[in-house]
């Protein structure tokens, strides 16, 4: 019920706003002078019925004292013969009495008109009584009156004691009818109020219905054409025939239609190159850029936005960005785009609070459509006084190799730290331990303690040195390539890890194809690569194993390699078809499947598995960077328990050819100097 109340209290609402001021001004008079007239009517008519009731109780109770005097001695006789003929005449010679009852002392009713004793009693019906206050034979000789509706109209009823010589004999009661004249009369005044309440709303209505077609119209087509003007629509005009006031009005008005369609068309065209252009800068810049409005509907979106959120090839201008974020993305910024707008919570569903904070920063990880990280900035659009929010627009930075970078670097830092941290802690417990207690070692110890400074010193030492290798390699720096025998670098190697080899009793060989044309590389960095190749290899190996260097020539590869850091070193150049491979093998312990992927990586040491050689784990990470310096790839095959092979492809180094040298003839112009 209460809400079916509501429903209709909002239509109501919801209609009468439909009303203009003047309307509602002239219902409002309306209504005043309607109720005016209504109270008016009211009192008169409760006056005249007030006057009325007055005068039927007076003209009853006289009547029935009348009565009473001349039928008492009859009742006191019993002379109930008598008492029905005077009765009858009494009601018959007048028609303001509509009943006469008789009743005893114990208000037993004996005798009534119109009714009869037969009708009043008999065998079948209950005994019918005039049921009386119980002091009203002692309490006055005056009548009660009192007034009751039927079905046929108003009765006063009017009950008189019977006394006679001072003894009560019973009670008389007769029932009057009113005044016709003044029934008639109430009637008519009723009547009337109700035509002079119609009326008067007649004329309201009819005055409202002119006031609308010679007034209102007007109005209403001058704001049907401001409308229009608001709109864009500067062609709009206004033809009605009407003149003083309104028909200057209506002037003006198509006046300044005029001047800002002619405004219109002289900048059109600035305002559409406006646009453009700030829709070009929108879609070329490097992050992402949505805006929304204050009911987080998607108003502009740039491709950028659309690449990172996966959203290409779909339609989201006038979308809920709720519903189109990545799942990350929308349990991140739900709870902070709801508080920027002011919009209702989704789970309370109570107006947020409105926050005019102008930005706020968020850092999130992306799984799909690539796994990547963005930095979202949600910025606050308010209007020129800063005090109304319109919008909110969100920036979308990928931030992922920023991230990576910022890794790796503190992953450096840590693993640099650390490797520092072993030889110097070494060094420094052995040179203390000789200087606090030197006198007590034997010359032995004291050998053996500095040689362990100096074997810590010297992996110091080459840990600076990778550390400054692979930072020169990663850096900016152009290394001169040109022309070299791959043989030279393979047979040095060999020289320097022979007698370790032998050691060790592991056999290092190399396989070389006879007549290999030169490759375009930098010998000094080709010289480290097999190094530190040949050093791991050595390093894995067990006694009895083979470490073997084998190179050959490529004659065809798919995938050719482009550009070298410095192609017009000596003229060189490469055939994009022609390649040598290089391989290195060994028999050692071999490397799992799952160090192959990180192999390569900084720091990373297979030894921290297996426990068995130290070293500083930036090897690889070299020979990986030399090996993408000279525009090729380092590539590995290995398995636990037989060995590891590592392989990689240079560039063949032809001559450039050579242009046929031209003789001039006759018909060559003559240098300039000559023609002069």
């Amino acid at each position: 019920m209460l809400t079916l109340l509501r429903t209709i209290r909002e239509i109501l609402v919801r209609w009468w706003s439909e009303f203009t001021l003047q309307t509602k001004l002239m219902a409002g008079a309306t209504l005043v002078v309607s109720l005016i007239m209504s109270g008016l009517t009211f009192w008169a008519v409760n006056t005249i019925q007030q006057d009325a009731h007055l005068n039927d109780t007076r003209f009853g109770r006289d009547l029935g004292l009348l009565l009473a005097a001349n039928v008492a001695p009859m009742v006191a006789d019993h002379n109930r013969t008598e008492l029905a003929r005077f009765s009858h005449q009494f009601y018959s010679s007048t028609s303001s009495i509509r009943y006469m009852l008789y009743a005893d002392a114990d208000g037993e009713i004996f005798f009534g008109i119109p009714f009869s004793d037969s009708e009043v009693q008999n065998s079948l019906t209950i005994r019918r009584r005039i049921q009386l206050p119980e002091n009203f034979a002692d309490r006055s000789e005056l009548p009660m009156v009192r007034q009751h509706i039927t079905p046929d109209g108003e009765v006063t009823d009017v009950f008189i004691p019977l006394l006679h010589n001072g003894k009560y004999l019973g009670v008389l009661a007769i029932g009057t009818n009113p005044n016709p004249t003044v029934v008639t009369s109430s009637s008519l005044t009723r009547d009337v109020t109700i035509a002079v309440f119609v009326s008067i709303w007649v004329m309201v209505i009819l005055g409202a219905v002119f006031n609308a077609l010679q007034i209102t119209k007007p109005i209403k087509e001058l704001l049907v054409g401001v409308k229009n003007i608001a709109a864009g629509n500067f062609q709009q005009r206004i033809d009605l025939p009407f003149g003083g006031e309104l028909g200057e009005l209506i002037l003006s008005f198509n006046d300044m239609a005029e001047r800002l369609e002619r405004y219109e068309e002289q900048n059109i065209e600035e305002l559409t190159a406006e646009k453009a252009k700030l829709e070009t800068l929108v879609t070329t810049i490097a992050d992402g850029a949505v805006l929304l409005d204050t009911d987080m509907h998607i108003v502009l979106v740039n491709p950028t936005a659309r690449r990172l959120f996966g959203w290409e090839g779909r339609s989201l201008v006038g979308e809920n960005i709720l519903h189109h974020l990545p799942s990350a993305v929308r349990v991140e910024l739900t709870r902070p785009l709801y508080q920027l707008t002011g919009s209702q919570t989704p789970k309370t569903g109570l107006p947020a609070t409105v926050s005019l904070r102008e930005a706020s920063e968020y850092r999130i990880s992306l799984p799909e459509p690539t796994n990547r990280t963005v930095r979202i900035l949600l910025t606050t659009v308010l209007d020129q006084y800063r005090d109304s929010l319109k919008g909110v627009a969100m920036t979308v930075q990928d931030i992922t190799r920023e991230v990576e970078l910022n890794d790796a670097k503190s992953q450096f830092i840590s693993n640099v730290s650390h490797e520092l941290r072993t030889p110097l802690f070494n060094i420094k417990s052995f040179i203390e331990t000789l200087h606090e207690y030197g006198e007590e070692l034997s010359q032995e110890e004291r050998r053996e303690f500095l040689e362990t400074a100096n074997h810590e010193t010297d992996r110091l030492t080459r840990l600076v040195n990778d550390v400054l290798d692979l930072s020169r390699l990663e850096s900016c720096k152009v290394y001169h390539l040109e022309p070299v025998d791959i043989v030279s670098p393979v047979e040095q190697t060999l020289r320097t890890y022979q007698l370790t080899a032998k050691d060790k009793g592991i056999e290092l060989r190399y396989e070389i194809v006879p007549t290999l044309p030169s490759v375009i590389g930098n010998y000094d960095l080709l010289l480290q690569v097999f190094t530190n190749l040949v050093g791991n290899s050595l390093k894995f190996t067990q006694p009895g194993g083979q470490v073997v260097i084998r190179v050959y020539p490529l004659e065809d590869r798919d995938h050719p390699v482009h550009g070298l850091f410095n192609p017009a070193a000596d003229k060189a150049t490469m055939s994009p078809t022609k390649f040598v491979r290089v391989e290195v093998s060994d028999t050692g312990i071999g490397i799992d499947m799952e160090d192959q992927e990180a192999i390569f990586d900084r720091f990373f040491r297979v030894e921290n598995r297996v426990h068995t050689l130290e070293g500083t784990g930036l090897g690889l990470s070299i020979v990986r960077n030399i090996i993408e310096r000279h525009n090729s790839k380092v590539q590995l095959v290995s398995e636990v328990g037989i060995g590891t092979t590592f392989w990689f492809d240079l560039a063949t180094y032809q001559e450039p050819a050579k242009t046929p040298e031209h003789r001039p003839t006759e018909a060559d112009p003559l240098p300039a100097a000559v023609n002069e």
